[in-house]
């Protein structure tokens, strides 16, 4: 079980949201919240820039500025291991 699922109804989420949550638009908000609650709704594996503009309901180049931004935040980062698709992850150090 993964250390966010253990998080999951915890204050935890409004302490992570809290700091970055200036600055981010609602889609972001949105997809970080999927992000921190797993789970078969959420995306344990990171999000890819293709599921991220289906949850945000954004074009997919939209989708990919918005995930750089979240990057350059540090709110997520680009997970490795994949090759077809970039996949990016709550940043663990956070947690």
């Amino acid at each position: 079980m993964s250390r966010i699922a253990h998080l999951i109804g915890s204050p935890f989420k409004s302490t992570f949201l809290t700091p970055v949550r200036r600055g981010l638009n609602k889609e972001q908000i949105k997809v970080l919240n999927r992000l921190l609650d797993g789970g078969p709704d959420g995306f344990e594996g990171g999000i890819s820039a293709g599921q991220y503009q289906k949850v945000a309901k954004v074009s997919k180049a939209t989708a990919t500025r918005h995930l750089a931004d979240l990057v350059a935040k540090g709110c997520v980062q680009k997970m490795t291991g994949g090759w077809r698709s970039t996949r990016y992850g709550v940043i663990r150090e956070r947690l």
